[in-house]
């Protein structure tokens, strides 16, 4: 698991911390930004933040969010399975990066030719039954990152 300049033991933790993390924004109906992600992974757990002005690093939280999806999988299975990750957006955004769709894609959740449309709605669906899932209650048109 090792990679990205950080030891196997960094990655685990990283990713158990930022799973619980998600699911406190899922439970909470609310969405997070990968600089709040990357805020919180560094104060919880002592590591180095990622620099997202370097590619290797943006791909390195990129390997983060799979690994938690992953994860997640693992502890609570779903079928078709629910993406964790879909609660990270842009700052300022009000939708999924481009490595969310790439791994649903992959995940085959959803079709390698899907229009923007097609994405926006899986997501939109994908946030909604996390909130369900976590109890968060009827969610609103899916809540900013804060």
């Amino acid at each position: 698991m090792s990679g990205y300049g950080r030891a196997d033991s960094e990655w685990q933790q990283l990713v158990h911390t930022g799973h619980g993390f998600l699911v406190e924004r899922a439970t909470l109906g609310k969405l997070t930004s990968y600089t709040e992600l990357n805020v919180t992974l560094a104060r919880r757990t002592g590591c180095r933040p990622f620099d997202f002005g370097r590619a290797d690093e943006r791909a390195a939280m990129g390997r983060l969010l799979r690994l938690i999806v992953e994860r997640d999988q693992e502890i609570a299975p779903s079928d078709p399975p629910v993406m964790l990750s879909s609660l990270v957006n842009y700052l300022g955004a009000n939708d999924a990066g481009s490595g969310f769709y790439q791994l649903a894609k992959e995940l085959q959740l959803l079709p390698m030719s899907a229009s923007a449309d097609e994405k926006f709605g899986f997501w939109v669906k994908q946030v909604k039954q996390l909130y369900e899932r976590h109890g968060a209650g009827p969610p609103g048109a899916c809540n900013k990152a804060h």
